[in-house]
């Protein structure tokens, strides 16, 4: 396999110290890639020693002086393997008790046609053998699989004298091409990468025991950095039993560690510190992180340094200060400070008020609405970092944010600060959310809550919790914006069927309005013009009292100024005018000869028939008379002895 020829060649050169690739392959190819015999072809045998064989990390801390421990080698046997090659002794430094190396199984392990022949002390574990196989048969420890075993180990930490072995076992190796389950499912190597990893670690130094849990990205660095938060021990005095043979670098991933799918042991204890040792501390900036100060060097020997004889981790400042008083700086201070701490990965926290969150994202219409995601901190937990670096800094993690929440941040490391928060939540969801949250452990802080709105109503949805992983982290918030989607949808629904209703009765209180607007106008017209009929028929009426009025004193002056009707037989001044009036009937009367026409003309006003209504007309010839000097009397007239006139109207 090509991963396996990586690893011979890097071997390879690392013992023979040839840095020409082409060179070292030329030598492997000539061995038929049997590191060993190709280590013999270029030098001595008393100076090889594989780095497989090398510890990790290579650190002077005192010196120790122990009984060394002989392994015996590994052979192998078969009809067509090659011969036997001598191996160096391989030396552990033993523990504090020397263990026995009189109790031993030697494991005949089949692979294929060739029969590996190791023996082993039975203090060692399952993972040293894999470690041995490894060596001999070039497989690594992720990829083999051991069946026959009178006892199934547990795990690759598991002791050998737990086993119930007999002095010799049958073994049969199975190569698993990549990474899988105990079915042998196949995985590929981006699956691996994305499958989650349980480490149980113990932790020696204070008697505790972790269960976490890391994607197969994280590096083993990382890994060890995040214990460091967790034991306060730092990365360069930690000691690590459990880790895999085969792993050199502390940089490589989980997934291509070779460590044991799902479950792995691993235990973690502080190597001893020199009495005299000296640290010297050069001046720090606050905002280095904690890694890096305690990774500094240690062997600065300057005389204006400050020298300690044991540093402590640097005290980091809490995301807010005690007692904050305005919500809004409070948030600002949070944003910033972690994004000081756990780096630029982080969502967008919301700055402002959580009133103001819960407005910004919950009452909304239901087409901007969102959901709020408040996280809430404690710097006490031991969770914080890594849900903080792993969890809300993994890009799928924050697309999601990004897209469906508004993110506000609190934090509960203060004791006012908590009890502000609590007043908030009362104040904005009610006293059932605000002892919900009041009943949160600080050991299962830092936690992410999530607000949804819900038929009218704002309620807490859900509260998840800092002990998961990613994939768990991703389930929960998926769940609660597929739940949130389908509720936006049915609020969707009922605030445009509100709409349209609202939309309606605007339009109908619109027609409604405008009708009756209409329906006032027409009735101010009316009123208009029955107000001026009745102005024009008290103008008439006052009109027709006044003519009336004035033809009445009119007929009154002329009814005074008329003379008495001369008796019949009078002699000869008198003349008798006959007047046709307008409906055909006549009047008449006797009047002096010398009588003027405007007499006459009194008379017929007395009758009724004033003279600026109608005009008297005589037969022959034919004269209006009303036209004429009325001074003239009736016989310069020629209406004597008798005559007959007609009315006419005007």
């Amino acid at each position: 396999m090509a991963e396996n020829r990586e690893v011979i060649l890097a071997d390879f050169q690392a013992c023979t110290g040839i840095d020409d690739v082409g060179e070292a392959i030329l030598h492997l190819d000539e061995t038929n890639w049997d590191l060993l015999a190709a280590i013999n072809r270029v030098m001595p045998e008393d100076s090889q020693q594989l780095p497989s064989e090398m510890g990790p990390d290579v650190e002077m801390i005192q010196e120790i002086r122990r009984t060394p421990e002989i392994i015996d080698i590994v052979t192998i046997s078969s009809n067509s393997s090659p011969p036997r090659t001598s191996v160096p002794e391989i030396i552990r430094a033993g523990t504090s008790k020397t263990r026995s190396n009189t109790s031993k199984v030697t494991f005949h392990v089949h692979y294929m046609e060739v029969v590996l022949d190791i023996t082993l002390p039975v203090s060692h574990s399952v993972a040293y053998l894999k470690h041995m196989i490894r060596i001999q048969a070039g497989i690594a420890p992720c990829q083999q699989q051991l069946h026959g075993w009178k006892k199934e180990p547990q795990s690759d930490s598991t002791i050998l004298e737990t086993l119930d072995l007999l002095p010799e076992m049958t073994l049969y190796l199975r190569q698993i091409t990549e990474i899988g389950d105990s079915a042998s499912d196949v995985i590929k190597t981006s699956d691996r990468l994305a499958q989650e990893y349980v480490l149980n670690i113990h932790d020696e130094v204070h008697n505790r025991g972790y269960k976490l849990k890391f994607p197969g990205t994280r590096t083993v660095l990382e890994v060890k950095t995040d214990v460091f938060t967790l034991t306060d021990i730092p990365v360069r005095n930690q000691h690590w039993i459990g880790w895999p043979p085969t792993l050199k670098n502390d940089k490589t991933m989980l997934a291509q560690s070779g460590i044991s799918y799902p479950e792995h042991d691993l235990t973690i204890g502080k190597l001893p510190v020199k009495e005299n040792e000296t640290v010297v501390v050069d001046t720090i900036d606050s905002d280095s992180s904690v890694e890096e100060f305690e990774d500094a060097s240690e062997t600065f020997n300057i005389e204006d340094d400050l020298f300690i004889d044991n540093v402590q981790s640097m005290k980091i400042h809490h995301l807010m200060p005690d007692n904050v008083e305005d919500e809004t700086i409070g948030t600002l201070q949070f944003a910033e400070q972690f994004q000081k701490r756990y780096g630029a990965a982080h969502p967008d926290f919301f700055a402002g008020t959580f009133e103001e969150a819960i407005k910004e994202s919950c009452l909304r219409p239901a087409k901007e609405r969102k959901l709020l995601a408040v996280y809430l901190h404690h710097d006490n937990s031991v969770l914080a970092n890594v849900f903080c670096t792993q969890l809300l800094g993994f890009e799928t993690v924050l697309q999601l944010l990004s897209a469906n929440f508004i993110v506000w941040g609190w934090d509960f490391t203060h004791e006012s600060n908590k009890q502000k928060f609590l007043s908030a939540i009362n104040r904005t969801l009610g006293s059932v959310a605000a002892l919900t949250v009041r009943n949160i452990d600080v050991d299962t802080l830092p936690v992410l809550m999530i607000i949804m709105r819900s038929r009218s109503n704002t309620e807490i949805f859900t509260i998840v919790q800092g002990n998961m992983g990613v994939n768990e982290l991703l389930t929960n918030l998926i769940q609660a914006v597929d739940v949130f989607q389908d509720q936006r949808k049915a609020d969707i629904g009922v605030e445009e069927e509100r709409q349209a209703r609202e939309r309606v009765k605007h339009e109908q209180d619109l027609a409604y309005q405008e009708s009756l607007a209409a329906d006032r106008a027409k009735e101010k017209a009316k009123q208009i013009q029955e107000f001026l009929e009745k102005q024009a028929k008290e103008r008439a009426e006052n009109e027709r009292v006044a003519g009336e009025a004035r033809r009445e004193a009119h007929r009154q002056a002329a009814e005074s100024s008329l003379p008495p009707e001369p008796q019949e037989g009078a002699g000869d001044g008198i003349t008798k005018i006959r007047v046709r009036l307008p409906e055909g009937t006549f009047l008449e009367r006797r009047f002096q000869t010398d009588t003027p026409l405007q007499t006459l003309l009194n008379f017929l006003i007395v009758e009724g028939y004033p003279t600026d209504e109608y005009k008297v007309i005589s037969n022959w010839p034919r004269r209006d008379l009303t036209s004429m000097d009325t001074k003239l009397t009736l016989l310069e007239l020629k209406l004597c002895p008798q005559e007959t006139v007609i009315l006419e109207e005007r």
